[in-house]
């Protein structure tokens, strides 16, 4: 997959940004004229999000990216795509990058201690550290680490009422607690919550499943199963290679081969998981969305090659 002809780039950073408003349309412009496609989240902590393009497309937005304050040191993570798992892009403004739901909390005041991915193993296996998986119920169905926890919860913001009510019996003859995300940012802010509720030995794996996976050896990996995204790929697997997995458009839940061949299946419509909880109007409502967005996609797809191939050739002007 490294020689696909399309660059991924997760990024975040946490910043302060005194004006947002005032960032958002240059940062749009500059990426809708080199023509990289993803969502960014602009928020009064900093930015979060991804973005898929050329090489040079990515670059250049890169490049205006650590130019706004604070972002010199912005964390990225990069993966490739044979196709566009976009399609359209959007900066959005936010109250928060990633919604924990804890105004108090600060990532840039304290977070806990980073792991790398060849490190993580040796932490996660010593029996007196709890491993905790802080990512939502659907992302842990396809895949975790070994003896992770699942708060199985629905949401992020759920995530701090889950650890207070469950608190006694997690740490309850455990000295350390290791925690992971797809790709960091949920953990900047989980350890974060953590160290404030007075515990001290908390750790995150730096970089985040993402990393892990482009880092250690399948033959190596305490990983199992596949790590969910959130764009049109839908997980990845060792290697960062495109995953088995498909996705409910009408609920957003990630499909099994075995759950797409299911009667309850039609696409951008209904899966096994949403089937009871929809009526006929919705239902008719989702397959003429599906219907625009396949229109929409074959008309991107047509742009995005020439916006490709001109980016190549700037590439090869340079």
């Amino acid at each position: 997959m490294a020689n696909a002809p399309i660059t991924v780039a997760a990024l975040y950073q946490f910043t302060r940004f005194e004006e947002t408003a005032s960032l958002r349309e240059p940062l749009l412009a500059k990426c809708e004229k080199v023509g990289t496609m993803g969502t960014l989240l602009l928020a009064k902590e900093g930015i979060n999000g991804t973005i898929a393009g050329s090489e040079n497309a990515i670059a250049q937005v890169l490049g205006h990216i650590r130019a706004m304050p604070g972002c010199a040191e912005l964390d990225v993570k990069f993966s490739h795509a044979e196709s566009m798992p976009f399609n359209r892009m959007k900066v959005r403004l936010k109250r928060e990058i990633v919604a924990m739901g804890e105004p108090d909390i600060d990532p840039r005041q304290s977070v806990g201690r980073y792991v790398a991915p060849e490190d993580w193993n040796e932490l996660i296996s010593d029996p007196d550290t709890i491993v905790i998986d802080t990512r939502n119920d659907y992302e842990v169905a396809i895949g975790t680490f070994e003896g992770a926890v699942d708060p199985e919860t629905a949401s992020f913001r759920d995530f701090p009422q889950w650890f207070r009510e469950h608190r006694d019996e997690l740490l309850e003859a455990k000295k350390k607690v290791a925690m992971f995300c797809t790709g960091g940012i949920r953990c900047e802010k989980s350890t974060s919550f953590l160290r404030s509720e007075g515990i001290d030995d908390v750790f995150h794996l730096k970089g985040g499943i993402l990393k892990y996976l482009e880092t250690v050896p399948q033959d190596e990996s305490l990983w199992h199963g596949e790590c969910f995204v959130f764009d049109q790929r839908v997980s990845v697997k060792h290697g960062l290679e495109l995953g088995s997995y498909g996705q409910c458009f009408a609920c957003r839940m990630p499909l099994s081969d075995e759950e797409m061949a299911s009667p309850a299946y039609a696409e951008g419509v209904s899966c096994p998981h949403c089937i009871d909880a929809r009526n006929e109007e919705q239902r008719a409502r989702y397959a003429e969305r599906q219907k625009q967005q396949k229109l929409a996609r074959k008309r991107g797809e047509e742009h995005i090659g020439k916006r490709l191939e001109r980016d190549a050739k700037e590439t090869a002007d340079d």
